[in-house]
Order: C-alpha cells, then structure tokens, then sequence
C-alpha cells in the first residue's frame, strides 16, 4: 500500500477541516476561518458559486510532481464522509480538461496495482463503479445505492450552450429506472421541450447528477475558468466541488497551498536545475548528451534501475534546428546509436508501445518539438536540452515537468542524480535564467523558489566594468604543452594560430585553484608568470566583487483594469477590438490613387531579324499591347476569392472579409476605370494594398475602442491590485548608471540602478532618492511596468513606494516633447484617478506653469490631501 506524504496529508486533513465546519457554519464561513494559514498571496474573501452558495468549492494548489491525481483520489471519501453525508456510496464526476488525461486516469483507477485504485479500494472496501462518462448508461440504480461511482470525463462532455444532442443531456428511455419515484414536478431539473412528452422530466443522466448531487473532482482547474464551466456545475447541482491544480485563477478559493520546497524536502522533485548556456545549439546539444553519460555511471550504482534519459526540443519544420538535422547531428557527431534515440512528434511516434522503465528498454534520449502527448511519464528524464527560438509556454512547462519527478519519488545517494539539468543555446535563449524562473512561477513554484532553485552554471556578469570575465585570452610564441593534463581542464581550453605565426590561447570558464596551478604549468616557462598573475587577479575581482543584494519584499503595483460582462480583468488590446466592436463592411471599400497606383515597369524590346542580322531596338518602359481590354476567364468574384485566401486573418470573418474585397473590385472598376484583367495583373500589388487598408482600419477602430473603453462616459475602470505587477527579484536592466550620486533607496540597491537616458531624469532620480516620503523606488525599464497606450505600450520612468503605502509612477518631460506625449500623461492619471488613492502618477517637467521644479512638484504630490 503506497504510503502518503506527510504534505499530502496535511493537505486532505485541511480539507475535511473545512468540509467538516461548512457542513454546520456553511462553506464561506468554514473558508474564512481557514484561510489565514494560506499564503498572503492567495488570501482572499471566498467566492462562492453562482446560485449555489451553499455548495463548498475549494481549490488545493500542488505545483508540478505533487502527486495530484492521488490526492483527489483521497479527497473522494472524506468529502462523502464529512459534507455529503454519502460515506460509502457517493456519486463523483471527475472532470479533466483532455481526452489523452481522461484515459490516463481511467487507466489509474482500473489498476489494482496503482496507488490512486488501492486508496479508493481501502476507503470504500472494494465497492467502487468505474465507468467512462460515455458509458454512463452502465450504471443501475443498485450502483448508486451501494457503490462509490466514479464517472470520468471531460468539461467538454457537459459544456455546451445548448444542451440539444449532447449525450449526457438527451432524453434515454434506459434510464428510466432511475426515475422511478421521483416525482414528474420536481424542481431543478431539465424538461422535455416537444413531442408528446413535452413538459416531463428527462431520463438524462444530467439529470441523474442534479438528484444525486455529486461531488466534482476538477483536474488541472485553471483549464475550466468559463462562465459555461460555471453553468455546467449549476445544470448537475453539484453537492462539493474541488479543484486540483498547480496554478489556481484568480477567482480559485485557494483552501491549501504547497510549496516546491516542501516537494523537494519530500524526495518527489529534481531541484535545483542547473542551468547552462551556450554560444551555439551544437554546443548545448553536446553538453546534454555529455550530461546524461557523466550521470549513468552513478545510475548504474543506484539500488533501484535507473537510466538517465534526455529530453530535447527540436524546432519545427520551417526553422533551422529540426528534428531531422537533430537526429542527423546526433548520429553522425556524438556517434549516438539510432536505436538509442526515439522521435515523439505528431507523425513519428516512436514511444508508443514503449515502456521506458524497463531495463532492456534502450532509449537514452527523446526528440520531440511541442509537449509529449499528455499523460506520457517518465521520472527517467534528468536533461531538458531547448534548441528552439519559439518558446511555447505550455510545451517548455510540459516537458520541464518530466524532468523535474524524482525516479522512484526517492533520494538517491548520488546528490547528482537529485539535480535536474537544462541546455540552452544563448542564441534561442537570450534570457534564460528569467524565462526559466517565469516557466517554474507558472508551474506553481513561488517566485522565491523559482529564483532559488534554477543555478546558472556560469555566473551572469551584471555590468561591464566590475564583471569577472568566462574567457581570458593569452597571445603567445609557443603553444602549451596541453596532453598531459586532465581531460576537464584540456576540454577548457582552445588553442588558436593567429595571423602573425603565434597562438591565441583562450580558457573558456573559471577553473579551482588547483586546476589554474596545473594549467599554469603547461605554458611556456617565459610566460608562466604573467598567465599566473592575469588568473591571480581574476581570482581577486570574484572575491571582492559587490553581490546584488536580495529585494526583501516584492514591489507591488496595481494595474488599469476594466470591467468585462461583471468580471474584472487587466486591460490588453483585445478589449479594444472585438468582432463586436467594429464591422469592416462599415468603412468604404476603396483605394485611392495614392494608396493604389498602377506603374508598367518592365522594359520591352522588339526582336526581329533584319536580312541576317538580329535586330534589338528597345520600345521604352509601355508595353508593346495594352491588356486592358483584354478578355479573361477570372471573374471579379473569383479575383476577390483568390485575394481573401491570402488576406485571411484572425478577427474577421472569411465572408466579410471576402465581401469587402468584392466590394472594393467593383469600386476599382466602376470608379477608376481599372479592368479585372488588370487587376489579376497586379493582384499582389493589389493585395498588400487591400492589407494595409484594412490595417489602417483596424487601427482607427482600435483608436476608437481604446478612448471608449478608458476614457468614454461609460468606461469602466478600476485601478486594481487583483491585476497587481510585482517586480521581479532580478532586475532585467542592460546598462547601469555609473555616476558617483548613490541611490541606498533604489529596489535593487544602489549598484544597479538602470541607466539614464538624460542629465535631468537623473535629476529627476535623485529628487525621489531625497523625499522623506519616499521609501524605495526603481528605475523602471522597458518589460516591467507598463501602461496600455492605443498602439505600443507606455513604461513609466520610475516607481516609487511610499512610506504610507500609496505607490507613485513619474514619468520626466522635457517640455518639446510634452504635447507630443499626451497620449502617455492622459493614461497615467486615468491610473491615478481610479485607484481609490491607493496610486499617484506624476508627469514631471523641468519647470511646470507655476514655476516649480521637480524636487517642489514631487513634494506637492505626494501631501496627504487635507
């Protein structure tokens, strides 16, 4: 019998705590009570559901590698037990988001052997109904009466605007036991509309539900956040619902939190990941193969069988580095036997059939390009080697997560073999440290953990002139004499004949003393001291170097909100533009002179042949025929067709799309005098007209949407820290200012401050770093805070935390570019205006109308108003 974690049993002890105290105080009650142990960030007031607020609905957050499914399998008796009153024969719909995790989990639950079958078999003796929801009919009214019943599904089974020919919902006359003393006029449940039954209840197994009132088991739950998820739960009357997932949504009663650190302390994940970088994708690709075969000699020592295995993203098929130029470079350059590597993509399914635990199983290294099919598992998998330039959130999340489950959810004695590894090219990953740190935030790590937890392998150099460097390159007469050293120093190492008959020398990393003294020793005796002296004061600048110090707490900010249909959300550019919002058949379907002239280009020649001479005369740039008049079998509505096929695009429908061209044909014809043999001349000329025609549109109606819905009478706007921007613990800046003014008040610290682009920003700066009401600020650079501008977006130049808690943004003006930039200062004080005074926005001037300058403006803005 698997033995639970003590993190998993805290977290179903939390729960049947809070069942237990809603079944007598109610669920928001039982919520309140509780949810002081939640982390900060996820206290919340409770959210009950639409039209069943009595119904307890509760979120467990488990990062990746929590053994979720196991928890909800757990879940199922004691919330029978302490809420539904049906201890030994409830009715659950387990709900997942995908068919492939469907099977997976069916597969589970059918499994004696497997530890989510043995909880259920000893919590409910063995007297369980499993059943597929498209196999619903299977279960008898005898089920319900003396089983637990498990129905598994997806949300797209149930989530259906209209009910008409959907399966769960239709009427079945097989069903009708189930009915038979439930009285014709019972309330809350779905009625035939026509036929001679019109009026009587459906024998539809929705309707089973809503009697029953089951309980709800949500798998990943951020993948069911819809107003039509929603219904589905008030269609069923759910009895209790629980979700299960390792990134909540924003409006998740979030009961129980876990943390990374609590699964790395409980032997489940791989951490920390080492990550390392590299110049080229070959050089990543050979350290991951290198990887795997440093870690198989300790896996071969291991108690328990165990073979690393490497998990690599190839590019698709339109970029550089795909799968076959992976698989070729493998196989010829690392010598790789093919039978060693398997390709998972949607038309090479190598894996399937393949059990990758199994000790005759050979397969070193996986190939694909987007996630592994879901439901695919192997905590084999210790390198994430990335070669590609598109980094798909959901796949890079996916495939990191294999990497990180510990094989055999254990320790091993080998502390290398607890670590995960991760391959990068700097080429494709230009940031990788954040954008693996970004990855593992949205797996469900904290942004602490995430920080702690990925390790470069080499150091980040943080600005020019204090960086220790990777390489030092030496020029010298003679080589060193490198055969006799170890092969990790020698790998270190690249010996370059340059132009003048010498050699360039470059060691790649920083090596431990002893290894420099050893490298030392195969120079040249006539430069052994100056190389031992350069690597002596490369030594001295790591230990004395200035460390950037650690941001205590996070800088929070709220952001510009709107109000959508009753909900809340942060403004982006599809609040602006909506198929709803603006029809293009309402702008006029025409191409002016100017926006579509037609230009005969091509210079023509007459060739004939003169009594034996061939003769050239050159007719200039008109065609020797005017084509016109000439007749052709491409019809306007046909051009119009072939152009659509090429202009097609997201928020436009392909017939109005296909409309507005035909109307603008016609208008080229009948106003410009411009032939359909014409046009098909110069259809693409014609088609990246219509493109930015369209574009310019778009625009105008974007303009239009963006002014309504921040600025228009009925403009619903909410500056909200539900949509809060929290700095990040490492400050992405490029440059840093070197001036001798410091700034102690600076988020990250008087060393790095971002740099600035003019002497009065500077002063600016330093007006803030002076007011007592002041508490910290930062430089904010481009792809932090942000306001939403119609086009572009709009990133302040500093943000300040008061001492009283208000935030403050300043953005500094000279006074040529201030008409110029109003755009940017009406946005920021819509900020400011709808933040209930919880955010002041400054839009600073060297000397404003009244004569102040910027320390007196930043003063008289920050007073407390009387």
């Amino acid at each position: 019998m698997f033995e639970a974690k003590p993190f998993q049993k805290t977290t179903i002890a939390k729960l049947a705590e809070f069942l237990a105290a809603a079944r007598f105080d109610g669920p928001k009650s039982a919520f309140d009570a509780i949810k002081r142990e939640v982390p900060e960030d996820w206290r919340k007031p409770y959210e009950p559901l639409a039209k069943l607020a009595e119904t307890p609905y509760v979120c467990l957050r488990l990062p990746t590698g929590g053994g979720k499914t196991f928890l909800a399998a757990q879940a199922l008796k004691v919330a029978a037990s302490q809420f539904l009153e049906r201890e030994n024969n409830p009715l659950v719909l387990w709900l997942v988001p995908t068919d492939a995790i469907r099977r997976q989990t069916l597969e589970t639950l059918h499994n004696p052997q497997h530890p989510n079958r043995e909880s259920l078999d000893a919590d409910f003796d063995g007297k369980l109904r499993i059943v597929d929801i498209t196999d619903f009919s299977l279960l008898t009214p005898q089920d319900l009466r003396d089983k637990a019943c498990i129905v598994v599904g997806t949300f797209a089974a149930l989530r259906v605007g209209k009910t008409e020919g959907r399966k769960v919902y239709d009427h079945r006359e097989d069903l009708e036991p189930h009915f038979a003393s439930v009285p014709p006029n019972t309330p809350g449940l779905e009625c035939q509309t026509d036929g001679a039954d019109q009026g009587k209840i459906k024998f539809s197994f929705a309707n089973i539900l809503a009697l029953v009132r089951p309980l709800v088991i949500v798998d990943e739950a951020h993948n069911a956040t819809t107003e039509l998820s929603y219904e589905v739960l008030q269609r069923i009357n759910a009895g209790c619902v629980i979700e299960f997932t390792a990134t909540p949504a924003d409006d998740s009663n979030v009961l129980h939190h876990v943390s990374a650190s609590v699964l790395k302390a409980e032997e489940m994940i791989k951490l920390p990941i080492i990550l390392t970088e590299h110049p080229t994708w070959q050089e990543a690709l050979t350290d991951a193969v290198l990887t795997r075969q440093k870690l198989a000699e300790p896996a071969r020592k291991e108690l328990d069988f165990l073979r690393p295995i490497v998990l690599i993203q190839a590019e698709n098929k339109d970029k550089q580095v795909t799968v076959q130029v992976v698989e070729d470079y493998l196989v010829e350059h690392e010598k790789i036997e093919r039978e060693k590597i398997a390709i998972a993509t949607g038309t090479q399914r190598e894996l399937d059939g393949i059990n990758l635990f199994d000790p005759a199983c050979k397969v070193e290294i996986v190939i694909t390009v987007q996630a592994l099919k879901e439901g695919w598992d192997c905590s084999f998998a210790y390198v994430f080697c990335s070669l590609a330039t598109v980094h798909n959130k959901k796949d890079v999340e996916q495939l990191l997560g294999r990497v990180l489950r510990m094989p055999y959810a254990k320790k091993r004695t080998n502390a290398e073999l607890n670590r995960a590894y991760a391959h990068v090219a700097k080429t494709s990953w230009p940031l990788a440290i954040n954008q693996m740190h970004d990855r593992l935030v949205s797996m469900g790590f904290d942004e602490v953990e995430a920080a702690k937890y990925v390790q470069p392998k080499e150091e980040p150099t943080l600005f020019p002139e204090q960086s220790v460097p990777q390489q030092m390159t030496w020029v010298l007469r003679e080589a060193p004499q490198l055969y006799g050293l170890p092969e990790e120093i020698r790998s270190q190492v690249a010996v370059v004949t340059n132009d003048a008959g010498g050699f360039s020398v470059t060691l790649k990393t920083i090596l431990s003393e002893e290894a420099e003294a050893k490298l030392v020793q195969a120079f040249p005796d006539a430069e052994r001291e100056a190389v031992k002296r350069s690597l002596a004061a490369r030594r001295e600048q790591i230990l004395t170097r200035p460390e950037p110090p650690a941001v205590p707490v996070p800088l929070r900010v709220p952001q510009l909100c709107v109000w959508v249909d009753g909900e809340l959300e942060l403004v982006n550019d599809e609040h602006f533009l909506t198929p709803d919002s603006w029809r293009l058949l309402d702008f006029p379907a025409e191409l002016s002179e100017a926006e579509f002239r037609i230009e005969e280009r091509s210079d023509s020649y007459l060739i004939d042949v003169l009594g034996k001479r061939l003769v050239e005369r050159h007719l200039g740039s008109q065609a020797a025929f005017e084509f016109a008049d000439v007749p052709t079998n491409v019809t306007d509505l046909e051009l119009s067709r072939q152009l659509e096929r090429s202009l097609r695009q997201n928020g436009i429908r392909p017939e109005v799309l296909l409309e507005f061209i035909r109307r603008t044909v016609r208008w080229l014809e009948a106003s410009r005098g411009l032939s359909v043999t014409t046009l098909m001349r110069v259809r693409f000329t014609l088609e990246k007209a219509l493109s930015h025609k369209i574009e310019s549109y778009q625009q105008k109606a974007h303009d239009s949407g963006y002014q309504l819905r921040l600025f228009g009478e009925a403009a619903k706007v909410e500056t909200s820290y539900k949509y809060e921007f929290v700095f990040p613990e490492d400050y992405p800046a490029t440059t840093f200012d070197k001036g001798g003014f410091k700034f102690p008040k600076h988020l990250y610290g008087e060393n790095f401050v971002g740099e600035f682009d003019s002497t009065p920003e500077f002063e600016c700066a330093k007006a803030l770093e002076m007011c007592p009401q002041v508490k910290r600020w930062v430089r904010n650079v481009v792809g932090l805070f942000t306001l939403p501008l119609a086009k572009g977006n709009f990133y302040p130049d500093f943000v300040a935390e008061l001492y009283d808690g208000r935030l403050l943004v300043v953005e500094y003006k000279g006074e040529h570019l201030i008409e110029h930039e109003q755009p940017k200062k009406n946005i920021g004080e819509r900020w400011e205006s709808k933040s209930g005074g919880k955010a002041l926005f400054l839009w600073a001037v060297k000397k404003d109308a009244q004569g102040r300058d910027v320390p007196r403006q930043l003063q008289d803005k920050v007073k407390k108003p009387n």
